[in-house]
Formats: structure tokens, C-alpha cells, sequence
């Protein structure tokens, strides 16, 4: 159990701050699927799922809940996806 101040403010702040990075990375799955789910279905609004994909991706960097070089690993695996379907 936290014994000071700030260490009881930090605990409160931690579980607020890995619920919001939950749900990031929860959106973030669920974009990633539909957009394979698109892909194999050689659907015409993959583009825009693929755009969803890469913004989303990008914000969750900015916010920092993902690493920007997994970020941008996976952004370039959903390219290439995209690229060769």
C-alpha cells in the first residue's frame, strides 16, 4: 500500500492512465482487424480502413501508449498488406 502523498496520487493516476491505455489499444485491435478483415474480402473501403489504422496508430504514439517504432512497424506491415492485395 502507498505510504506517502504521492505515492497514494500515483496509484489513483495509474489506474486511470492504464484504463485509457486499454481502451487505446482495445480501438487500436479492433481497427487492425477490420482492416484485415477488408483486405481478405478485397473490399474498396479498405483504403479508408487503412487510413483509420495509420491515424489511430499515430495518435496512441502522440498520447504515448504505443512506442512510435511499433507504431511505425506496424503501420508499415498494414502497407504492405494493403500493397500487395
Amino acid at each position: 500500500m502507498a505510504n506517502t502523498k504521492s505515492a497514494i496520487k500515483a496509484a489513483r493516476k495509474a489506474v486511470r492512465l492504464t484504463e485509457r491505455n486499454r481502451g487505446v489499444k482495445t480501438r487500436l485491435k479492433t481497427l487492425r482487424k477490420r482492416l484485415d478483415a477488408l483486405l481478405k474480402a478485397k473490399d474498396t473501403t479498405a483504403k479508408d480502413a487503412a487510413s483509420d489504422y495509420a491515424s489511430a496508430m499515430d495518435k496512441a504514439v502522440k498520447s504515448g501508449v504505443v512506442h512510435r517504432n511499433a507504431a511505425s512497424r506496424a503501420k508499415a506491415h498494414a502497407a504492405k498488406a494493403f500493397a500487395a492485395k
